[in-house]
């Protein structure tokens, strides 16, 4: 290439490259492939396990299909439609996402979050693809089984071939928003892990630009990371408006201080501490604290008396998993779980000393907890049969009782805490 070429070759590029977003930066150098490797549809919880040596050879490997099917032209990501995916070096957590793509037609791509097919990206014109949703439109968690929600865009928002395609994506927890050329096409929805339909997506993944069978080029690629306290402004934004902050409290009233809209365990003092208020089916939503080591417990219809964990529906465990005290619990000790009889999935606890979003509904014998927007128990126990040292539950079909905390003499820290009752249908 000469001077002349090679110079309007950049003119090209800066005319369609994006000024860098606040608070973002960029995935693609717009030079090369340089903090890109190449995976094909894998499970994340396999190639992670990967020991160091192993996983750096993997990924050393991939460089040379990567090189034979993408390349770099005029400042955009072109792949032929072959090969493996172009996945970031580096895995994410929550974070926000901008890009741009252009496909032809016949085409059938996307976009894995954190290792997990998919934002979908189609021929929105291929009738062959009309029964599978293709007439739908691009934007949606295409890949969804059990959450049907997200499955298909809420509009169709394709832009016509030839034209260049704006995504931006959010995803905080298992939560994902798309917004396809300014318009919301997915809305808070949970994206389903693929590989383990029964397990949360991971807590962090690569984000992965899928190949299928036709060209595609991407540019203007940039990424947010999303801390803690923005995410969980972000869960309280798209939660239930219509609840109630518990008036009165009973029980270990002395053990527990009351300040600046925050309740706090008294460290040394123990005790539980319950809502006035009875309920039969309902949810309730609060940030959770923990100190080094804290211990707490969410009493779910308690009936006023005994040990919530036995003699209430359940006690849904508050736990630093981190502490190395606790590192050979009973799997239905740790965080979320439904103590001694239905063990939640960890890892989704934010670092010891923030704030951490969560949410309980409860509905006849079933429960669910959502962590930092992550699904981490959902049981019905009523069919739980195998107890913790055989110790049986006999409050655990409780129709009704309070809500409250299980004080462990551990300073734990709970605020904004709303609860409602939910009729059918809720």
């Amino acid at each position: 290439m000469n001077r002349l070429s090679i110079l309007a070759a950049c003119c090209l590029w800066l005319c369609h490259a994006q000024a860098q977003p606040d608070g973002f930066e960029p995935l693609f150098n717009g030079k090369d492939l340089l903090g890109w490797w190449g995976l094909s549809t894998e499970d994340p919880a396999q190639w992670m396990a990967l020991p160091p040596g192993q996983l750096a050879a993997k990924k050393s490997a991939s460089q040379k299909d990567i090189h034979a099917h993408w390349r770099v032209e005029d400042g955009e990501l072109v792949n032929d439609g072959k090969g493996l995916f172009l996945t970031t070096e580096k895995d994410y957590a929550d974070f926000e996402l901008m890009l741009e793509y252009k496909t032809v037609p016949l085409a059938d791509s996307g976009i894995y979050l954190r290792g997990i097919p998919q934002v979908q990206i189609w021929d929105s014109t291929e009738k062959a693809k009309f029964p599978l949703g293709a007439d739908k439109g691009s934007g949606g968690l295409w890949n969804n089984k059990k959450n049907q929600e997200g499955k298909n865009p809420l509009v169709r928002a394709d832009q016509p071939f030839g034209e260049w395609n704006k995504v931006r994506i959010r995803m905080v927890g298992e939560r994902v928003s798309v917004h396809l050329n300014g318009k919301l096409v997915v809305d808070h929805a949970r994206l389903d892990n693929y590989f383990h339909p029964d397990q949360p997506v991971p807590r962090t993944g690569p984000i992965q630009l899928q190949t299928h069978g036709f060209e595609i080029r991407w540019r203007n690629l940039f990424i947010r990371e999303i801390d803690g306290a923005e995410a969980n402004r972000i869960l309280a934004s798209k939660a239930w408006k219509d609840g109630a902050a518990p008036k009165h409290w009973k029980g270990a009233v002395d053990s527990y201080q009351l300040k600046k809209g925050e309740i706090q365990c008294k460290p040394g003092t123990g005790g539980n501490l319950f809502t006035e208020e009875e309920y039969g089916d309902f949810a309730v939503q609060l940030e959770i604290k923990l100190p080094p080591g804290g211990n707490n417990g969410l009493a779910i219809r308690y009936p006023g008396e005994g040990n919530p964990a036995y003699d209430g529906m359940c006690e849904l465990q508050v736990l630093d998993n981190t502490a190395a005290k606790y590192a050979k619990l009973d799997v239905r000790q740790y965080h979320g779980s439904a103590y001694g009889m239905v063990p939640a999935h960890r890892g989704y606890l934010r670092p010891v000393g923030e704030w951490n979003f969560q949410t309980v509904e409860v509905r006849g014998s079933t429960i669910q907890v959502e962590l930092n927007g992550t699904l981490i128990l959902d049981a019905d126990l009523s069919t739980v049969t195998d107890f913790m040292k055989g110790q049986p539950h006999p409050g655990k079909d409780l129709p009704r009782g309070h809500f409250g905390f299980a004080g462990h003499s551990d300073p734990v820290v709970f605020r904004n805490i709303f609860i409602k009752e939910l009729n059918h249908g809720q």
